[in-house]
């Protein structure tokens, strides 16, 4: 009986070493990582200089795009995400970002902020992204990205704002490949984030415009 149960054991730890060595392979992944896209504000004209500062507030997101997942809206309605993608965080970051970028890209204010900074400035943009998602017809091929995105500008301290945009863009990709459909949601977000830059700095101009006597 004793030797029986020294041979269990026996039998017991070759197994535990030979799973030991085999652990790589039985728990190893075989889900490739996802790729991760950064998107970019692109280059353009910056106008005359405008002695203002202005945070871009973290914006609100429509449920379902609250996420770093790329969504993709098919015909029927129901919404998905491209398998293997993710934008660099979250669509709230990547928005805010791509704001202060393209204020940097297509304005000269004095000074342009996210909402986390320190500095207290002149005025506040609140952005809300209604759609950002790759759209398919009926009749399948590349889809369309559409970028609908709402703002107001305020005075820092006031709740009541000064002027309230509403821009909706579409961008049809060149191919039914991520690498094309990825292109069209930079385009789409660029288009639309610099008509919020050239409705935002009318209005400030507007706004700071010498009040001419009666």
């Amino acid at each position: 009986m004793r030797r029986h149960a020294i041979l269990v054991r026996t039998a017991a730890a070759l197994a535990l070493l030979l799973l030991g060595g085999c652990t790589g392979s039985l728990f190893e992944s075989k889900i490739k990582p996802a790729s991760i896209y950064l998107l970019s504000a692109h280059a353009g004209e910056r106008g005359p200089a405008l002695a203002a500062d202005l945070a871009v507030l973290k914006p609100e997101v429509r449920a379902g795009l609250d996420t770093d997942r790329i969504a993709a809206l098919y015909p029927d309605r129901h919404l998905d995400y491209f398998a293997g993608a993710r934008w660099s965080a979250p669509l709230d970051e990547v928005i805010q970002q791509l704001g202060v970028q393209s204020f940097r890209a297509h304005a000269r204010l004095r000074d342009v902020v996210a909402d986390t900074s320190s500095v207290l400035p002149d005025y506040w943009l609140e952005l809300e992204v209604v759609a950002f998602q790759a759209e398919y017809a009926a009749n399948g091929g590349a889809p369309t990205i559409h970028a609908h995105i709402l703002a107001r500008l305020g005075r820092a301290r006031e709740v009541k704002p000064i002027g309230s945009f509403d821009v909706r863009v579409e961008r049809k990709a060149a191919a039914n490949r991520l690498t094309p459909i990825i292109a069209s949601y930079e385009d789409a977000a660029d288009a639309a984030l610099a008509q919020i830059v050239a409705d935002t700095v009318h209005t400030l101009r507007q706004e700071r415009a010498p009040r001419r006597a009666d």
